[in-house]
């Protein structure tokens, strides 16, 4: 599942055609692919908070690129914005506070 989607991206990449944005995109349309087969058969619920939180962080590095467009930066910081609510919702209490706490020294 996941190997399959890194695989890709590697052909992608190995191709020298693409750009770090069309990768991302890319990865991220696969991520997102998986989650949505993974979570509508029931799978290990565990595995699909990491496929969430993944695609959270696929999206945010698309959102922070420079020269992607403007509309496709805005779109990608709300879907950023977006998986990170689903993420947080999902996670225990504890898995919560260790977020919070990597998210505040991070921007310390």
């Amino acid at each position: 599942m996941l190997n399959e989607s890194l695989m890709n991206t590697k052909v992608l990449a190995a191709s020298g055609k693409s750009t770090q944005a069309e990768l991302l995109v890319s990865a991220v349309l696969h991520l997102m692919s998986h989650y949505t087969v993974n979570s509508g058969q029931g799978n290990d619920q565990h595995a699909c908070l990491k496929l969430a939180s993944v695609i959270e962080r696929h999206l945010k590095a698309l959102a922070d690129l420079p020269d992607l467009a403007p509309v496709l930066r805005a779109t990608c910081q709300q879907l950023s914005e977006q998986w990170s609510g689903l993420v947080e919702r999902r996670m225990p209490p504890q898995g919560r506070l260790l977020r919070l706490a990597r998210r505040v020294a991070g921007a310390a």
